[in-house]
């Protein structure tokens, strides 16, 4: 009997411990959502990392979107820089056509050059009077009034191709002297002037100091020998172009001559001064003074 008690109080003990040590132990669902949520901080972690590492994707993005704005600058640049290049290149075939048409004359300077040949290239050689210059194998010399710079390396090609095999001829025109045209009437400073470049009506009047008060911008007028040899008049608007309203065009040729008339202004102040004298001299007969 006390063997039977003994061993029932062992036996509730060990239950009652087994129960404590149950009631203390996390359950199987504890445990899980312990699991979960230490699976989900990392997981969070992951997220975030990838986030991080979007952002510097997307940055990359904006960067990109930011540097269209340089691209876009470049090439409103480069498209300055062509219309620039193409009013430049317009501008320098103009010139260009003036002195490679240029009929050489007395007064102007040109250069020879042979390519390769030296002692019988020649610089500065001022055209005189008779038209002819003197050259290197060439004691005759050659008559260039009236030829263009290349018809006269042509012809020293020719010549020099007795003494140079192969001879490379260039004639270049350093000064011009012969050209000349001349502005007259209601300008600041009217007179003869060398025509040195190509210029148009506006420029020969600009260089002559530009219109009086007096002068009529608008009837101005250009005299051009014809072939018959009579003096033709080419009017040109000077007024409508500095306006911007006519182009300006018309450019002038060796022997032009500009002609500013005088407008009404003029006429009243002209008759004025022809009848103030008049008026003085009546004065004297009436007892005015």
């Amino acid at each position: 009997m006390k063997k039977l008690l003994t061993q029932t109080m062992v036996l509730v003990i060990a239950l009652a411990i087994g129960v404590s040590t149950f009631a203390q132990s996390p359950t199987t669902a504890t445990r899980q959502r312990r699991t979960s949520a230490d699976a989900a901080q990392p997981a969070a972690s992951d997220q975030k990392a990838a986030t991080d590492a979007v952002t510097p994707i997307d940055q990359g993005d904006k960067s990109k979107d930011k540097s269209k704005v340089p691209d876009a600058a470049a090439a409103d640049a480069q498209t300055s820089r062509t219309d620039q290049a193409s009013d430049e290149a317009a501008i320098v075939q103009n010139y260009n056509n003036f002195f490679t048409t240029y009929q050489l004359g007395p007064e102007d300077v040109i250069s020879v050059t042979v390519f390769g040949q030296d002692r019988y290239s020649k610089s500065g050689i001022k055209i005189p009077p008779s038209g002819r210059v003197s050259l290197a194998l060439i004691p005759d010399g050659i008559f260039v009034s009236g030829k263009t710079v290349d018809q006269v390396a042509e012809l020293i090609k020719k010549r020099y191709d007795e003494y140079i095999i192969d001879p490379q001829v260039s004639v270049s025109l350093d000064q011009a002297g012969s050209y000349r045209y001349s502005v007259i009437g209601d300008v600041t400073q009217p007179g003869i002037r060398l025509m040195t470049r190509r210029l148009s009506v506006s420029e020969a009047i600009a260089e002559a100091g530009g219109v009086l008060q007096t002068g009529d911008k608008k009837k101005v007028f250009v005299l051009r020998k014809q072939k018959t040899g009579n003096l033709a008049p080419i009017p040109v608007n000077i007024s409508a172009i500095y306006k911007g309203q006519a182009p300006d065009s018309l450019y002038l040729l060796p022997g032009d001559q500009v002609v500013v008339p005088g407008n009404s202004f003029k006429k009243w102040q002209t008759a004025l001064s022809t009848f103030l004298p008049v008026l003085s001299f009546a004065r004297l007969f009436t007892g005015g003074f």
